[in-house]
């Protein structure tokens, strides 16, 4: 059984509406390649130059943050609901 990626509206326009996909990833970075795979425009959104993932994108494991769980670390296990959050700042 897949992990499911949930993504938020905002990526909407980059996903031609799409707001979820299945994945097989073990891992986050696995993870990350399996989403730009699946909406390459949002590559640009989730990384910096450096290929690093941006700090204000977030992610949580059935609604836990991935950076509490072991961040690259953490293996998903089937079934996983993954939400893909970015941060917004702001006054």
């Amino acid at each position: 059984m897949p992990v499911r990626v949930l993504l938020p509206n905002a990526f909407g326009k980059h996903t031609n509406g799409e707001r979820e996909l299945q994945s097989r990833a073990a891992h986050l970075p696995e993870l990350i390649e399996d989403i730009e795979t699946s909406f390459p425009a949002l590559k640009q959104h989730l990384r910096g130059e450096d290929g690093q993932v941006r700090r204000f994108i977030n992610f949580y494991v059935n609604e836990e943050d991935i950076r509490f769980l072991g961040n690259e670390k953490y293996t998903f296990q089937d079934g996983d609901e993954v939400l893909v959050i970015p941060s917004i700042a702001g006054g």
